[in-house]
Parts: structure tokens; C-alpha cells; sequence
């Protein structure tokens, strides 16, 4: 499958500082570009950088090598050599597989197949949503791989179409092989919005022209616990994007969800996507900013029997950290004053940078702070499809609160 023209690689031998070759040895993803002590010749995007003990001169992992990002080489390979070969490839994709199979057992044909550096692929993202796979590529090292890599995947996922769907920064920057984000690369595409089950509950994806891949997959446990939870309650959805909590409520036997989000058209979606599932429950939606809508809310003197908060990632950059932390203090009281005496409130946060320990204590104190009694009935971090393997890597955390 010749999805971009034959690229022809190198191979870099490299030595780092030793502060860097320590973090490979542990089995850090990443080689900044200011680690490299000595490099062989100039590399191109996707040549291997092999890394080489600076004592021994063994070698200690194997890597790609990105000019486009000051994370130099993005490693694939740790502890011992290999061929990176089509054979290396097929072998990956089938441990990736192996990991996912209890996820797939359920009522689910939607699921993250290739988490990057969490599955060994930095920069590389897979996603199914039935039978269609969407690879989001956020690095040029994947493009003189690319032909290897779909078959097997294909092959792994019985998928009928694939969809390659390209960064921002990749399709600004370096050369793309005229390859176009949204574009199909195997099979056929009826209609860009994708229809798939997650535990029994239906959803839709903009494969396209959708967010990401088209769907946030990460919180799919969280979203089926509050399902399980919504039997003859009320539920708010705060930063519902496309519905994720409330759908799952209204399938759960809710018997009034309220979705509250900045954005009409995802509001439009979550509309949409409960109304692909049989439910008794009212579905009624505000479209405002989340702090005010909360506010609003407060002053109406509404409760709910369930309330989720769900905000977007709030410190994309060390410096927004400080920020983020209070927006998450200001979400938890705000959402306490929304719950009813016994009710339930679940807040989440998908912020790397803020700490799942530092959350937890932000949560713990805004709401005790407003003289509440709490159970923590439950804390979670990333579904089965979203593995992590390295500290930077972790950024999904959700807190269960009874509020007595």
C-alpha cells in the first residue's frame, strides 16, 4: 500500500548528556534537542536515531528523529537493538491490540488502537470508531513509515476505511507528501459522520471534520459509570461538548438532563446523539459560558441529583498552571451548591500539568470549604485504551463526591 512515495532513511548515532541517557534508561520517551551531545551527521525527519551508552557504547534505545520539534528524537524502541522493520511494525500494533481486548469484549466499537508514546508510536494516534480508523499524525518522523503501518492495522482492526487526519503544526511545517488532513487513504466514506456503540449507548463522530479524531474516547468509563448512577435522577452536564455524560444518563433512566456548553453547534450534537438512543428522560440544553451558566443556575436556587464537571484542559503551558488550579477551585464550589443533599457531584480534569494529587486536594477543599460533609466515593484516572507509561503522559483524573 503506497499511501506516500518510498522516503529513504539514515541512521544517526548519537550521545547524550548525562543527565538525558539516564532518563532513556528509565525509559523516557523523549530526547530534547539540547540533551544531544554528539550527533553522526544531520538528520531528517524519521531517520533512526540510534543512542549509544556514553561509556559502554552499547545501545540503549532507538529513536525518530523530528527537526520540526525541539523534542530532537522520539524513541520506540528502549534497552536493547532491533531492525525497525515492517515486521517490528505488525509486532507493535498486535501488543497494542492484546492490551485493548478486555475493553472490546463489551458492547464498544469505538476505541483508542495507538496511543503514542504510551504505545510506543510518539505522535501517532489511532482511533476506531466502528468500521472506520482515524490516524491523527502530530509528527513528520511517521510518513516514511506510513505504508507499512496501515496495512497492519487494518489487518489488526478489520477496519473498511481509514482517514488520516493531520495537525495543525504538521500542515504548516516541513513536507506532507500531499497528503490533506480529512483525507481517506483506503476504502470508501459514505458520509463523514460515523455512528458507533460505546458499552450499549450510541454516539456520532465527525471523522473529518470532527475534533481530534472526532470523539473524546478517554472518558469512556466515567461517562458509563454516571449512566449506571442516573436511574430516576436529575443531572447536569457542565462542559457537556457533544453530550458524553448526559447521553449515557438519559440511557441510564434519567429523568431530566440538562447540558450546559459554550458551544451551540456541540450542543446541536449532543442533541443529536441522544436522540440515536431510546430514553424517557428530558434533555433540555443551555448555551453559555460555564462559570456564568453555573452561576445562574445557583441563583434560580436549581439542584441536581448528579452534577458533572468536565472542563477543558485549563494549563496547556507551565505558566497557565497557577490559573488553571483556581478555575478548578471556582468549578468545585460553584458545582456544590448545585447538588441536592445526597447527591452526587464528579469533577474532571484533563490538564497534565496539574497533578492528579494537587486536583484531588483543590476539589477537597473548595467543597469542604463551603462546610459540606463528603464521601470520596470513587477516584479514577485513564480507560484500558488509553495506557500510560511515562509520568508526562498522565493527564485524565475524576473525583466521585457524595455530598451529605
Amino acid at each position: 500500500m503506497n499511501i506516500v512515495p518510498e522516503i529513504n532513511t539514515q541512521r544517526l548515532a548519537i550521545k547524550l548528556k548525562p543527565s538525558a541517557e539516564k532518563m532513556v534508561k528509565r525509559g523516557h520517551p523523549w530526547v530534547f534537542e539540547n540533551s544531544i551531545v554528539k550527533q553522526s551527521i544531520q538528520g531528517n525527519a524519521g531517520d533512526l536515531a540510534i543512542i549509544y551508552d556514553n561509556k559502554k557504547n552499547t545501545i540503549i534505545a532507538i529513536g525518530l528523529y523530528d527537526p520540526y520539534s525541539p523534542i530532537r528524537i522520539k524513541l520506540i524502541q528502549f534497552k536493547k537493538a532491533a531492525q525497525i522493520n515492517n515486521e517490528w511494525f505488525s509486532d507493535r500494533i498486535q501488543s497494542a491490540y492484546n492490551l485493548r481486548k478486555e475493553l472490546l469484549e463489551t458492547k464498544t466499537n469505538s476505541y483508542r488502537l495507538v496511543f503514542g508514546e504510551n504505545d510506543q508510536m510518539p505522535g501517532f494516534i489511532a482511533d476506531v470508531y466502528d468500521s472506520v480508523l482515524v490516524i491523527k499524525l502530530y509528527s513528520h518522523i511517521w510518513f516514511p513509515y506510513i505504508n507499512w503501518i496501515i496495512p497492519h492495522l487494518i489487518k489488526q482492526t478489520g477496519c473498511e476505511t481509514v482517514v488520516i487526519r493531520l495537525s495543525r503544526s504538521l500542515q504548516t511545517t516541513g513536507e506532507t507528501y500531499n497528503l490533506k488532513d480529512g483525507q481517506v487513504v483506503f476504502g470508501s466514506l459514505e458520509n463523514e459522520v460515523i455512528v458507533f456503540e460505546e458499552h450499549g449507548v450510541l454516539f456520532s463522530a465527525n471523522v473529518i471534520k470532527g475534533h481530534k479524531t472526532g470523539y473524546f474516547l478517554d472518558h469512556r468509563h466515567n461517562r458509563k459509570k454516571v449512566g449506571d448512577l442516573s436511574n430516576g435522577k436529575t443531572i447536569l452536564d457542565v462542559f457537556s461538548y457533544a453530550g458524553g455524560f448526559s447521553v449515557h444518563a438519559l440511557a441510564g433512566g434519567a429523568t431530566e438532563v440538562v447540558s450546559l456548553d459554550i458551544s451551540k453547534q456541540a450542543l446541536e450534537m449532543a442533541k443529536h446523539n441522544a436522540s440515536l438512543n431510546k430514553h424517557l428522560g428530558r434533555h433540555s440544553i443551555i448555551a453559555a459560558d460555564a462559570f456564568d451558566g453555573l452561576q445562574t443556575l445557583i441563583k434560580k436556587k436549581k439542584k441536581f441529583d448528579v452534577v458533572v464537571i468536565d472542563p477543558p484542559s485549563f494549563a496547556k503551558r507551565e505558566s497557565e498552571i497557577a490559573k488553571a488550579k483556581n478555575s478548578y477551585a471556582r468549578l468545585a464550589r460553584l458545582g456544590v451548591q448545585l447538588v441536592n443533599k445526597n447527591g452526587i457531584l464528579v469533577l474532571a480534569s484533563c490538564s497534565s500539568r496539574v497533578k492528579a494529587e494537587d486536583f484531588f486536594n483543590i476539589c477537597d477543599e473548595n467543597i469542604s470549604g463551603f462546610g459540606k460533609k463528603i464521601d470520596v466515593l470513587e477516584k479514577t484516572f485513564h480507560d484500558i485504551d488509553h495506557p500510560i507509561t511515562f509520568e508526562e503522559g498522565a493527564y485524565l483524573k475524576c473525583v466521585y463526591y457524595k455530598i451529605k
